[in-house]
């Protein structure tokens, strides 16, 4: 499998999501001295060429490690990449999981949800940079694979819907699947597809736009939610 593809991928990619959330609540850390430093030397190489042109003598050459050293940990480049993207998912829970405890209400955890995935992934320069430096690979995956992309993320988003369902922060008629597919929708849409009407690189434009679009999904009767 090519390693661009692997990144998006639907058999690793849902349980990188749940993996890197579950990593950031639990606060898992990496021991591995040496795990960390070959990670952190693919990740400087998949930013600065992209993950295609990438090999694993690049990154053991970056991480001054021998190539062996380099399988030991990782059977194989996807296995790489995919632990890398798991790690750099993982940054973005962290902060999130700080950001979100000054959002009061499942309002504001929608429109902070939305306005720090767009800036974590466009300023990302490993996932970000896949974007703007590959699309010609990364953006036809997301909109040719049969929704499998798409579904992954909103899987995750879901989830965090029918967490505030069982809180009773949202109303139990709330089509979770529904309202996070919309979600997932609009988010991939401003990332894949330049947009200028919205200037993305301004938070409060875009947590304008979650409120006015978002945040009233929440409401299956069409009221105004909290």
């Amino acid at each position: 499998m090519d390693s661009v593809q692997s990144f998006l991928a639907p058999g690793g990619a849902e349980s990188l999501l749940d993996q890197a959330y579950s990593d950031a609540v639990e606060r898992v850390d990496d021991r591995d001295a040496t795990r960390t430093r070959v990670l952190d030397a693919a990740h400087a190489e998949f930013s600065r060429i992209g993950i295609q042109r990438s090999t694993m003598e690049d990154v053991a050459r970056r991480a001054g490690v021998s190539r062996i050293t380099v399988y030991r940990r990782f059977a194989t480049k996807d296995a790489l990449v995919e632990q890398v993207v798991r790690r750099e998912f993982r940054r973005y829970f962290d902060r999130f999981l700080v950001d979100i405890k000054r959002a009061e209400s499942p309002a504001d955890r929608v429109v902070l949800g939305f306005v720090t995935s767009l800036r974590a992934i466009r300023g990302n320069p490993l996932i970000g940079g896949l974007i703007v430096t590959e699309p010609d690979m990364v953006v036809p995956s997301m909109v040719s694979d049969g929704g499998r992309t798409l579904a992954i993320v909103r899987q995750f988003v879901a989830g965090q819907l029918r967490r505030e369902q069982r809180a009773g922060n949202v109303s139990a008629d709330l089509d979770a699947d529904l309202v996070a597919e919309m979600m997932v929708r609009i988010s991939a849409s401003f990332l894949a597809i330049p947009s200028h009407l919205v200037d993305l690189d301004s938070d409060d434009q875009v947590a304008d736009l979650a409120r006015r679009f978002l945040v009233p999904m929440l409401d299956p009767s069409g009221g105004s939610p909290a």
